[in-house]
């Protein structure tokens, strides 16, 4: 290329000036000129290294079968045979069918002496011991359910099958199929296809004589069978004003008649019998509860020596009696409460003041010489209080105290034994639950009175359903200090009664339900005589009418009342021992000769002494003229 040169003038000079000026003006702190555009990309740089294998994917799932392809031409047809060892039996010379039913017997008559060459033979039958192969193909050779060996025994408490397959089943002895063989036993898990309703039957179940097969909601357990019908009543019924219930008819409902103003006093003149069961050393008798063996015999739980005890009664009116450690429970009160469970033994709640748990004990035999021990709740210092009873369902149901929180709480067992129990918190504003006494109510379902020491009242909690989930709460008084030492019976109407203590008023007081919840009720002073009511406890007589025990702290004595009336709206009381302070920790029930038998603490000989009543008012000495 050409280059023209020429020569420099000086506007030529004054423009390069001022241009370098600029420059300068520029670097000196200027602002900064626009971006200009990309260049162009440079060339490829050399490929990398390759990176590790990804992971396998995941394998896909098998296609659907195809169709069934064409059936193959018939093969060619085997040859005769001509030496009598193959080809078809026919019956010719020398075979006869004689003896056949259906002409499929082919036997062979022998001619001269029968000597042969070949082995002989037997008849072959193929009568009905066979399936041939169309049939097992198409699926329809059935085996007689009663000729497979082997089959589980339960199978007749649900199963509906009465014949199985025969391609369902494993494992058949080689040559089984042609019919000629002889059976063999089939093991009963090697059959497949087996019918679904045989598979749930529960009768290798191993439940005891008096349990059934019974699903709590995930599995099955050997559970009590329950209350037969009629053993409980249907809810809310009643017997209508001047009309008392005096049982239950067999589809559940109250049977009521009207009540009798008749009434006697037995042709007995005998005094109460009295007897001091157990002597030292140590405390003997606190906290008991008593109840009656399957046997007539009575059984009393108690503490002694910072011990559970059960002593069982060596006849009706415990002039004596044999009693069981059944465990060491520590320091402090213990709040037993026995009942029979329907497994005719014991079943005891306690606290267990070791560890501060709430426990169930159930004995293994009715002097609970050996017992299994459950702690239901270890949470905190629980079990003060417990009332224990049996519900409907044949299964224990217990109220106690929660005294680290100040609720009231039920425990219903998942078993005779009551190794595990559902819990339920029933009442828990402010400090309530203690004194607590529960019983079944007419309507089969629990119900329960207690001590609201915040308000410093009665209350009762009725529970709509058999675990207690569900409750209605009342306050039944509260005027004054009430509620202490409450005791709760179902009476001859249906309706609760409560006995318990006005601390107020030193009496003896009752509240009775109006209805089978007790959403209304009615309360007495019963026994007003200065300083009674006091740790006691409250039975129904066979009369109908309530006995009371209970502790006279004015006089030191054991005093008993009988009702005049099913609301015990007034009483007629006597004192049934006046030796020095005893009647603390009393416990009345009726016994199996229809008279109440008491248990109570001596304060003085430290011992438990029991009261056998002669008559049902328990008056000394009473007959008619």
């Amino acid at each position: 290329m050409n280059h023209r040169v020429t020569q420099s003038s000086k506007f030529g000079i004054t423009i390069l000036a001022t241009a370098l000026a600029l420059m300068v003006v520029i670097a000196c702190g200027g602002s900064e000129g626009e971006i200009g555009p990309q260049g162009p990309a440079g060339t490829q740089g050399k490929i990398g290294d390759p990176g590790r294998a990804g992971s396998t994917g995941l394998r896909g799932f098998p296609g659907a079968a195809g169709p069934e392809g064409e059936r193959g031409a018939k093969g060619t047809t085997g040859a005769t045979g001509n030496d009598g060892k193959s080809g078809v039996l026919a019956i010719g010379p020398g075979l006869t069918t004689a003896g056949a039913i259906e002409g499929d017997v082919a036997s062979v008559d022998f001619d001269g002496t029968g000597e042969a060459n070949s082995v002989a033979r037997s008849d072959h039958d193929h009568d009905a011991d066979y399936y041939t192969a169309l049939e097992l193909a198409a699926g329809t050779a059935d085996v007689a359910w009663a000729s497979i060996t082997g089959v589980p025994g339960d199978l007749s408490s649900g199963g509906v099958a009465s014949s199985v397959e025969w391609d369902a089943i494993l494992n058949r002895p080689a040559g089984l199929d042609d019919g000629d063989d002889s059976l063999k036993a089939v093991d009963w898990n090697e059959i497949l296809n087996r019918p679904a309703a045989l598979n749930t039957t529960l009768g290798g179940m191993n439940c005891g004589s008096s349990e059934i097969a019974i699903f709590n909601g995930s599995t099955w357990v050997c559970g009590d069978a329950g209350p037969s019908i009629g053993d409980y009543a249907i809810s809310s019924q009643s017997c209508g004003p001047g009309l008392v219930a005096i049982g239950i008819d067999a589809t559940g409902n109250i049977l009521c008649t009207t009540l009798s103003s008749n009434e006697t006093v037995p042709f007995q003149r005998t005094k109460h019998v009295n007897t001091t069961l157990v002597i030292g050393p140590g405390d003997a008798g606190l906290w008991n509860s008593v109840t009656i063996g399957d046997d007539g015999l009575p059984v009393v739980a108690y503490e002694a020596n910072n011990a559970l005890y059960l002593a069982q009664c060596d006849d009706v009116l415990c002039t004596s009696s044999t009693p069981s450690i059944v465990e060491s429970t520590g320091v402090g009160d213990l709040h037993a409460s026995v009942i029979i469970g329907t497994d005719g033994l014991p079943l005891i709640a306690y606290k267990d003041s070791v560890n501060s748990n709430f426990k169930i004990a159930h004995c293994q035999t009715v002097g609970c010489d050996n017992s299994t021990k459950t702690t239901i709740e270890g949470t905190g210092n629980v079990g003060a209080y417990t009332s224990i009873a049996i519900g409907t369902d044949g299964l224990g149901v217990a109220s106690y105290y929660d005294t680290t929180n100040g609720n009231l709480k039920v425990a219903h067992c998942n078993n005779t034994a009551c190794t595990a129990a559902d819990i339920t918190l029933v009442d828990e504003p402010g400090d309530v639950g203690q004194y607590s006494s529960l019983a079944i109510g007419a309507d089969g379902f629990p119900i329960i009175s207690y001590y609201d020491v915040t308000n410093t009242a009665l209350k009762i909690a009725h529970c709509l359903n058999l675990t207690c989930t569900s409750t209605t709460i009342e306050t039944l008084d509260s005027a004054g200090d009430v509620g202490k030492a409450s005791t709760i019976v179902v009476g001859i109407d249906g309706r609760a009664l409560v006995s318990y203590f006005d601390a107020t008023s030193n009496d003896l007081k009752t509240a009775h339900c109006s209805s089978t919840s007790c959403s209304t009720s009615t309360t007495a002073s019963a026994v007003t005589n200065g300083g009674v009511g006091d740790w006691n406890s409250m039975t129904i007589g066979t009369d109908g009418r309530a006995i009371i025990s209970y502790y006279d702290s004015f006089n030191g004595n054991l005093e008993i009342a009988h009702c005049d009336d099913i609301a015990c709206t007034s009483a007629t009381f006597v004192d049934v021992d006046t030796s020095q302070n005893v009647g603390q920790h009393t416990s009345i029930t009726i016994g199996s000769d229809g008279l109440a038998l008491v248990m109570y603490h001596d304060v003085v000989s430290r011992n438990l002494k029991a009261v056998h009543c002669s008559n049902s008012y328990c008056l000394p000495n009473v007959r008619n003229r």
